[in-house]
């Protein structure tokens, strides 16, 4: 770092200077840079839900797109997404008095039999990050486990994550359980992980494969912008 950056006052920038700013903090991973300039615009007037999406939301999608490309990994995305986590935690009290509603609603896990949660947590470090409201149910998730999540929480989307080959067949076992019940086509299905495919998530009647968690990301938005224009249709 270079003497000039310590000398920068959050505080002291323009609200356009500032956001910007906070972009960069949020993509080098600085946690209390982020939740300062989260309270500096706060205490300027500005609305949770602007702050949520030209701040943060913004920011992740510039992490986002790097990593997606291959200049940002694994590590440097798990900053960024707990220096957004900062600034979220400041919000989320004000957006719950707004009302304001998530874009959508994920229950996410790990499939029985693999307990790999790298991958899964950047997915919902991501999908939190765009605006949806994630349940996550930790890893080694029966399929009993999934459907009472699905009854509960009445997600548009159920990910599901597996990182060995052993375990992906278990996605099957998932989505046929749902089918039995009667319920698959009232969900987004996305699934993802390091061995999986196109063609395995075709095999076993997922919506969707994510290649990663920009993938998971873009996917989720595709599939609810889908969903929600059938309903308003239908409505």
């Amino acid at each position: 770092m270079s003497g000039n950056m310590d000398e920068i006052v959050l505080s002291e920038l323009s609200d356009d200077e500032l956001v910007g700013q906070m972009h960069a903090d949020m993509y080098d991973g600085l946690l209390e840079e982020v939740a300062e300039g989260t309270q500096i615009l706060l205490d300027r007037g500005w609305p949770a839900t602007e702050v949520l999406q030209k701040a943060l939301v913004d920011g992740m999608t510039i992490v986002g797109v790097d990593f997606r490309d291959g200049i940002l990994f694994v590590p440097e995305v798990l900053l960024s997404a707990n220096a957004m986590k900062a600034g979220m935690n400041l919000l989320k009290p004000l957006l719950a008095n707004t009302g304001a509603k998530p874009v959508g609603k994920a229950v996410i896990g790990t499939v029985k039999g693999d307990i790999h949660d790298i991958g899964k947590n950047l997915v919902i470090m991501m999908w939190e990050g765009a605006g949806l409201e994630v349940v996550d149910l930790g890893i080694n998730v029966d399929a009993d486990v999934y459907m009472r999540a699905l009854e509960e929480h009445q997600p548009d989307i159920l990910g599901l994550s597996a990182l060995l080959t052993t375990t992906m067949p278990y996605m099957k076992v998932v989505i046929d359980t749902m089918k039995e019940k009667g319920v698959r086509e009232d969900y987004i299905v996305l699934v993802g992980g390091a061995p999986l495919n196109e063609e395995f998530s075709a095999a076993v009647g997922a919506d969707a494969y994510c290649r990663d968690a920009a993938a998971a990301v873009d996917m989720a938005k595709h599939y609810l912008a889908q969903k929600y224009r059938i309903n308003s249709v239908a409505m």
